[in-house]
């Protein structure tokens, strides 16, 4: 099935553009130049992947996502002119899936749509009813939850869920940055470490007692990170 992608942005020839070249790869193409547009075309229209301009009037791409990801998980790649860090950190602790500075090479763009399309296809071939427990702690990966011994259970995020999964399976040993890398995102580039970061801060926040003292994801500085047996 040809997957659905929504491109949102209030400047009519970035979107143009991006339309073209997503087009041109076979992707089937919404567009909208507001953020409460794109909101009504999500529910309406259930797409596979919103790439989604960060600078918008009224509406930012930034509130927008706090909006979808109250009721969606639908991937959402931020674009923006803006390139610091701490805007990039902001749109991946939000719950975005990546984040492209502009100006960008249309092969970039490209690039990332196509490794969330291959995730989203490995999700897809997975056994649904396959649940992994490492410890007190199960992961379901038909409710992209995680439940603990005492009855209790925490929400995930696509990426947050492809993440804490590939930890816990291989729970004990120490994973690299490049290798959680290309296996939770799909490619390699510049700047990885930082974005795993924020998402292991926000899994910690999840999962954790003490976020600031984890016992389950631990750091092995310089080296990666490691899901602990009990």
């Amino acid at each position: 099935m040809t997957m659905h992608i929504l491109v949102v942005d209030d400047d009519a020839p970035s979107v143009k553009m991006i339309s073209f070249l997503l087009r041109e790869e076979g992707y089937d193409v919404s567009t909208a130049d507001n953020g409460l547009a794109a909101l009504e075309l999500i529910d309406r229209e259930n797409p596979d992947l919103v790439v989604l301009d960060v600078m918008m009037p009224h509406l930012d791409g930034f509130e927008v996502c706090r909006r979808i990801r109250q009721k969606q998980d639908v991937p959402i790649i931020f674009l923006s002119a803006k390139g610091e860090t701490a805007d990039k950190v902001t749109g991946l602790e939000l719950g975005g899936d990546d984040y492209l500075a502009k100006p960008f090479e249309p092969a970039e763009l490209l690039a990332r749509v196509k490794a969330v399309a291959r995730r989203a296809e490995a999700a897809a071939a997975e056994d649904a009813q396959a649940l992994l427990t490492v410890g007190d702690m199960t992961l379901d990966p038909l409710t992209s939850q995680v439940k603990f011994g005492d009855q209790r259970s925490v929400s995930l995020t696509p990426i947050e869920f492809r993440l804490l999964h590939c930890l816990m399976r291989n729970a004990g040993r120490i994973l690299s940055h490049e290798l959680l890398m290309s296996t939770v995102w799909g490619y390699d580039y510049e700047g990885y470490s930082n974005q795993i970061a924020v998402y292991v801060r926000r899994l910690r926040m999840k999962i954790e007692d003490n976020p600031d003292h984890p016992k389950r994801l631990t750091t092995a500085r310089g080296l990666g990170y490691k899901f602990e047996r009990p």
